[in-house]
């Protein structure tokens, strides 16, 4: 890669999506600032999400973290979709009867 352009979209597909990091980055830098994004993506959809946030306790970070590794972010209420969605998959959240009880707000994520 040569021109600056370039590097920059690599970095940033390396702190944000785990793709290869460009030369002369240093990689335990770069990986605090990937955790540290990571950890700021999670807030902003635990914000979307307060009673998924809840629901999960301290589980939380380390589930939404395994789910966002590798995924680059399209918006927080994207995120709180598919991250919900994921949740229901795995098992971790009910389907319907734990959706029909949300507020209406949040149904919305779901649609």
């Amino acid at each position: 890669m040569s021109s600056l352009g370039a590097r920059q979209e690599a970095l940033i597909r390396a702190l944000v999506a785990g793709g290869e990091l460009p030369p002369g980055f240093n990689a335990a830098d770069t990986t605090v600032a990937s955790v540290a994004l990571i950890r700021k993506r999670a807030g902003e959809v635990a914000h979307h999400l307060p009673m998924v946030r809840h629901t999960l306790g301290d589980r939380y970070l380390e589930l939404f973290t395994a789910w966002a590794v590798g995924r680059p972010k399209t918006s927080s209420h994207a995120d709180a979709q598919a991250f919900v969605a994921h949740l229901q998959d795995i098992g971790e959240l009910p389907r319907r009867p734990w959706y029909r009880r949300l507020p209406v707000q949040y149904r919305r994520l779901r649609q």
